[in-house]
């Protein structure tokens, strides 16, 4: 079967997250979505952990308002780098935290930091029976490619144990796949959402092939056996983020990275040059383009239904009336939001403003433009023939990678 996954988020027990991020919401939001399976996030956080096993039918069952749950969480270890768990059981959940907690206060964040190298806690991990891969792994901070310059480097002698990348809202296939290293992992996109509505939940996922909505099946799919395995990655632009391009931090300036190394990262208006996730792969980059293993799936290019519509619209904010009534009016005609974006026959699309039925048909299309950020200064996209200023726009987008 063909499901849609999004495999981290973090639940109300992490820093700068909504109180709203509990299992039942998670749920219906998530259904709402169009997302079939959901990372529990924090689970060896005490509290988020006594939650799930309240809301679990067995020692690996979390279903709620149909929507399921896997068990995972977010680790971050002593060089800032961050790592994805997915987990089997409840059990093997207890058995890491009390592995976790020797290195590391769980009660202080539902993403702990433990004083552990990558190594030995992917070591940990296997111990335990996870799946683990970095998390976000080409962002500026807190990410492997942030503090090391290969696998190796960071996982050292557990590199082969390394199944997965999640590529993050700062890259996409195109800039992963330029790295030999990475061809032999499956990419993930999932939202590292701190809240639980329709414009972060699911900002990014992952569609598999599965026999069944399980740990064993998603291992399946991750590890690409028995004919299983990612169909398709659904992600933003990561020409959106504010640190896509090296650019000056003062005046926004954007420098290609031979520019950076004759500047000496100085802009000449006197502010450091940022270097971007761009130049960054350039740096680590084996080919001048993607090279795509004959396994790895589409990269759809997408944002949130709601952001759409108020592109379409003209609206300054997702929370106006006209963009509520629309997104309501599509999710309640079609199902979910997922099946309005990547599913639905835009021809058949019912009676709802023709400037929204363009403008999905040119995310799908891969007709928007895009104008990349860099230096703090977030990008933004528009949509063909829109006569809205690019300042607006610009400022209309700044909201899109906030957690």
């Amino acid at each position: 079967m063909l499901i849609n996954a999004d495999l981290h988020l973090h639940s109300k027990y992490s820093m700068a997250c909504s109180e709203r991020m509990e299992l039942p919401t998670i749920a219906q939001e998530a259904k709402k979505k169009g997302i079939d399976l959901v990372g529990t996030g924090d689970c060896i956080h005490p509290q988020w952990l006594k939650a799930i096993k309240e809301a679990a039918s067995d020692d690996e069952t979390i279903v709620i308002h149909d929507t399921h749950f896997i068990l995972t969480t977010e680790i971050e270890d002593r060089n800032r780098v961050h790592h994805l768990l997915i987990l089997p059981s409840i059990a093997k959940a207890d058995e890491l935290a009390e592995g976790m907690a020797k290195h590391g206060n769980l009660t202080l964040d539902g993403r702990p930091t433990i004083r552990l190298d990558g190594c030995q806690i992917a070591e940990i991990a296997k111990d335990v029976g996870a799946l683990i891969g970095p998390c976000h792994a080409f962002t500026p901070w807190t990410a492997l490619y942030a503090a090391h310059d290969t696998l190796q480097s960071c996982y050292q002698d557990m590199t082969d144990y390394i199944s997965f990348v999640e590529l993050g809202l700062s890259a996409d296939t195109d800039y992963a796949d330029r790295i030999d290293e990475l061809h032999r992992l499956t990419f993930l996109s999932n939202s590292d959402a701190h809240s639980p509505w329709s414009n972060k939940l699911a900002r990014e996922f992952t569609r598999f092939e599965v026999p069944q909505i399980d740990f064993e099946g998603i291992e399946m799919a991750i590890l690409r056996k028995n004919g299983c395995g990612a169909t398709l990655n659904v992600g933003l632009f990561p020409q959106e983020g504010k640190y896509n391009r090296s650019a000056c931090s003062r005046c926004h300036t954007q420098y290609i990275l031979e520019q950076c190394h004759s500047h000496n990262w100085r802009c000449p208006c006197g502010g450091q040059i940022k270097k971007g996730v761009f130049e960054r792969v350039q740096e680590l980059a084996d080919h001048d383009t993607p090279q795509h293993p004959e396994y790895r799936p589409p990269y759809l290019h997408l944002m949130p239904l709601a952001e759409i519509i108020m592109m379409a619209l003209g609206h300054a904010s997702i929370s106006t009336k006209g963009v509520k009534n629309a997104w309501e009016s599509l999710v309640r005609t079609f199902g979910s939001e997922v099946a309005v974006l990547l599913d639905a026959d835009l021809d058949q699309i019912g009676p709802v403003d023709p400037r929204i039925v363009d403008a999905i048909a040119a995310f799908r299309n891969n007709e928007v433009i895009i104008h990349p950020g860099g230096g703090g200064k977030y990008g933004w996209i528009e949509l063909p023939q829109q006569d809205e200023p690019a300042a607006e726009k610009q400022d209309n987008q700044s909201s899109l990678f906030d957690f």
